[in-house]
C-alpha cells in the first residue's frame, strides 16, 4: 500500500479560512441565541445537572462550569453536543434524580441544537475529513458489474454492512475490513473473473490485446493492464501501479499457464487490491483547505448517484478539470439521474431512510394473519419497490421534494390498483409494469404516507400501531425523534376473554391514563391516529374491532386534523422540518460519513437554494455536489499535539 493511502485517512480538522465566508453571510443567518436564552439553559443545568457534575469530583469528569460561558458554544461544542444527546436520550438526569418534564427537556435540547448550529456558521462552511473507505457490499457488486460488464448479484454473498453516519451503510466509520471480508473478497474475485472469462461481451471488453506476430505475451498483458487498471482504481495509473501485476502475470506464465488463464489470474489480483476495494484520495498537505482531486471528485459523484464507479463521461470530465463547474455539474446530475444505474442510489437511500429494507426481515407481516401478502410475490415486490421507484421518478423529473409529503401522482401497477381498491390509470399493454400514474380524487394515496411499504414497516406484524406510526413520522419525516420509552413502560392492555373487543384508539386512551406515558404519547399518538384507516398492509378500512375509526389527531401547538389527507396538509405547514431532515440525510449519504457541527452551515446554505428554486430535487443534488464538504478537502497535516487526557484531568483538579 502506498504511503499516500495511509495519510489520506487522517481525521484532523483545520479551520476553513479561505472561502465561503461571504457566501454564508446570508444563507447561514440563523438568529443567534440571546443572553436570556443562554441564562435559561444554565438554569436547567444548575437544577438537573450541577449536583453530580460540579467541581473536581464531577461524575464522569464532566463539569458544568466548563460550559458556563457563551463562548463555550464554540470552544466546548463537543461537550455541549454529547450533553444534548444524553439529555434527549433520557440517560441524564439518572434514575431517581429530579428530572425535567418532557416540555422542559425538548425546549433545552432544541435550544442547544440551534445555538450550536448558529456558532458553527460563524466562520462559514467547512470541508470535512477525506477518509479512506471500503466499498460496501452493494458498491462492490455494482462496481464489478460495470467494470467487467457482467450482471450478477454478488452482494448477497458478502457480509452485511452495519449502518453508521446518518443511518446509512456507506458510512466510512463502519466499513472496516474483517478476516471474513478478506476471505469473501478472494472468493468473489475468483468467481467474477471465472464468469467474465466465459461471458463473450465481458471477455471482449477485457482482452483488448493478444500475443501475435510482433506482440509478445508480456506486451499484450501490459496493454490490457494499462487499460484495465485506471478503470479499476478509478484514476490514472503509473508504472509503479502496473509493475506488480506484470510480475504476477510473468509468475503465472513461468508456472506454465497459457496467456488467457494467466491474464485472468492477474486481474483477480487487481480485484483484491486496496486500490480497488477502497476509495482513497490523494492527501492534502498544503496546510489549508484545497479542492478535491478531480478523479476523486468523479468517484464521489459516481458513488453518490450510482453507487458504482465513474463511467467514461465522468472520467473525461475529470481529465478536463470540469467537475467544479456548476454548468457541468448540472449536466452531469441530469444525465446521471435519468440513467438506469440511478436505481442503485434510489434503492439504497430510500430503503434505509424509510426503514423499508426491514420488510424482508422482522417487519414482514404475520404469515398466518396476512396470507394474501405472503403468498403473492408480485404484490410483495410491487409494495417494496413503490417508494423506491417513486423517489427515482421525483428526482429524474426534477419535481418538488414536497411530493414526498403529498403528491398528485404515484407509482402504479395493476396489482397495486387491486390492492388499493382504487382504479389507477395504468397502461393496459404494460399493466403489471411499474409506471407513473395520476391519482384520482379521494384516493388517499399521495406521497409516502399512502404507500403500503411505509404503513407496514411502521406497524407490528400482527396489528397497526399509532405509536409506531407516529414515532416513524417524527423520526423519518420531521427529524425530531421522540425519546426512547422508559424501561418500566406498561404493556398495552389486551382484550380479556368474554369482553367486547376494543379499538386501537380505546386501548391507547386507557394506556395514556398512566401519567408516566401521557406526556410522550400526546406528541406521538395523534400523528398515528390519522393513519388508522390503513390496516397493517396499508389497505383502506372504515372500522376497527367493529367500530368506526376515529382518525382525528393534533400536533404539538394545537393544530388539529382528521385523517391522512389533513395530516399531510399539517405536515406541509411544517415543511422546513422535513426539508432540513431530508437535506441532512442526503448530505450524510452523499459524503458517506456522519455529519459534524461544522456541516450545519452547509445544510443551511443548501436549504436557502432550495427555497429559491421551488424545492426542486435536482437543485438539492447540485447544491450538495457543489458544497464545501463535497468539493473541498481539509488539510491532512497534523495539528499541534493536544494535552494528554490524564494530564488534562490533573489540571482540572487544580482548578477551584
Amino acid at each position: 500500500m502506498r504511503s499516500g493511502l495511509g495519510s489520506a485517512s487522517c481525521w484532523v480538522r483545520m479551520l476553513y479560512r479561505l472561502l465561503f465566508i461571504a457566501a454564508c453571510s446570508s444563507s447561514c443567518a440563523i438568529a443567534a441565541p440571546d443572553e436570556a436564552s443562554f441564562a435559561k439553559a444554565q438554569n436547567f443545568l444548575r437544577v438537573y445537572c450541577k449536583a453530580c457534575h460540579d467541581g473536581g469530583n464531577a461524575v464522569g469528569g464532566f463539569r458544568v462550569d466548563r460550559i458556563a460561558a457563551p463562548a463555550s458554544l464554540s470552544t466546548e461544542a463537543q461537550r455541549w453536543s454529547k450533553l444534548n444527546l444524553r439529555v434527549r436520550g433520557r440517560e441524564m438526569p439518572p434514575k431517581n434524580a429530579p428530572a425535567p418534564s418532557l416540555e422542559q427537556m425538548e425546549e433545552f435540547t432544541q435550544w442547544v441544537e440551534i445555538a450550536l448550529r448558529t456558532e458553527a456558521c460563524v466562520t462559514g462552511a467547512k470541508p470535512g475529513p477525506s477518509v479512506i473507505r471500503r466499498l460496501n457490499r452493494d458498491e462492490y457488486s455494482n462496481t464489478l458489474r460495470d467494470l467487467l460488464d457482467i450482471h450478477l448479484d454478488i452482494a448477497k454473498a458478502l457480509p452485511v454492512d452495519g449502518a453508521g453516519g446518518e443511518g446509512f451503510d456507506n458510512a466510512a466509520e463502519t466499513l472496516f475490513l474483517s478476516p471474513l471480508h478478506s476471505e469473501k473478497y478472494m472468493d468473489m474475485a475468483k468467481f467474477a473473473m471465472d464468469f467474465a472469462a466465459k461471458e463473450y461481451k465481458s471477455k471482449v471488453k477485457i482482452l483488448i490485446a493478444k500475443p501475435g506476430p510482433g506482440v509478445s505475451p508480456a506486451q499484450a498483458a501490459r496493454t490490457i493492464l494499462t487499460a484495465f487498471l485506471p478503470r479499476a482504481f478509478r484514476r490514472p495509473v503509473t508504472e509503479e501501479d502496473v509493475a506488480p501485476y506484470l510480475a504476477l502475470f510473468e509468475a503465472a506464465r513461468k508456472q506454465g499457464q497459457p496467456f488467457e488463464p494467466a491474464i485472468f489470474l492477474t486481474l483477480r489480483g487487481v480485484l483484491v487490491s486496496p486500490m480497488f476495494l477502497y476509495r482513497s484520495e490523494p492527501p492534502n498537505e498544503t496546510g489549508a483547505a484545497a479542492s478535491v482531486n478531480q478523479y476523486a471528485l468523479a468517484s464521489r459523484i459516481s458513488y453518490f448517484l450510482w453507487g458504482s464507479m465513474p463511467d467514461e463521461f465522468l472520467f473525461d470530465a475529470a481529465a478536463a478539470g470540469k467537475l467544479n463547474d456548476p454548468a457541468v455539474v448540472r449536466t452531469v446530475v441530469q444525465r446521471m439521474l435519468r440513467n438506469d444505474r440511478a436505481m442503485g442510489f434510489a434503492r439504497s437511500f430510500v430503503e434505509q431512510w424509510l426503514g423499508t429494507r426491514d420488510l424482508m426481515g422482522d417487519k414482514a407481516p404475520d404469515a398466518k394473519l396476512f396470507p394474501e401478502y405472503i403468498a403473492d410475490e408480485e404484490i410483495r415486490s410491487d409494495i417494496r419497490l413503490q417508494p423506491v421507484l417513486f423517489f427515482q421518478e421525483i428526482f429524474a423529473r426534477d419535481l418538488s421534494l414536497l411530493n414526498f409529503l403529498d403528491s398528485k401522482g404515484t407509482i402504479g401497477t395493476s396489482n397495486l390498483s387491486k390492492f388499493f381498491g382504487v382504479k389507477l390509470p395504468v397502461r393496459a399493454n404494460a399493466a403489471k409494469q411499474p409506471q407513473w400514474v395520476e391519482l384520482p380524487e379521494g384516493s388517499h394515496r399521495g406521497g409516502l404516507l399512502g404507500m403500503p411499504a411505509v404503513l407496514t414497516v411502521s406497524s407490528y406484524p400482527y396489528r397497526t400501531s399509532p405509536v409506531l406510526r407516529g414515532a416513524w413520522i417524527l423520526d423519518a419525516i420531521l427529524g425530531t425523534p421522540p425519546p426512547p420509552p422508559p424501561a418500566d413502560v406498561p404493556a398495552l392492555e389486551e382484550a380479556k376473554d368474554g369482553t367486547a373487543p376494543k379499538s386501537m384508539r380505546e386501548r391507547l386512551t386507557r394506556h395514556r391514563d398512566n401519567v408516566a406515558c401521557a406526556s410522550c404519547h400526546s406528541r406521538i399518538d395523534g400523528l398515528g391516529f390519522a393513519l388508522e384507516n390503513y390496516d397493517v398492509l396499508g389497505r383502506w378500512r372504515e372500522q376497527d374491532a367493529g367500530k368506526p375509526i376515529d382518525s382525528s389527531g393534533e400536533l404539538a401547538g394545537g393544530v388539529k386534523f382528521h385523517g391522512p389527507d389533513e395530516l399531510k396538509l399539517a405536515l406541509l405547514e411544517k415543511k422546513d422540518l422535513f426539508l432540513r431532515n431530508f437535506t441532512t440525510k442526503l448530505l450524510g449519504f452523499a459524503l458517506g460519513r456522519g455529519l459534524t457541527l461544522a456541516d450545519s452551515c452547509t445544510v443551511e446554505q443548501i436549504l436557502e437554494k432550495l427555497r429559491e428554486n421551488d424545492y426542486k430535487t435536482q437543485t438539492l443534488v447540485e447544491a450538495i455536489i457543489l458544497s464545501a464538504p463535497f468539493q473541498w478537502q481539509a488539510s491532512s497535516l497534523r495539528a499541534p499535539p493536544a494535552v494528554p487526557f490524564k494530564q488534562e484531568k490533573k489540571q482540572e483538579k487544580k482548578r477551584p
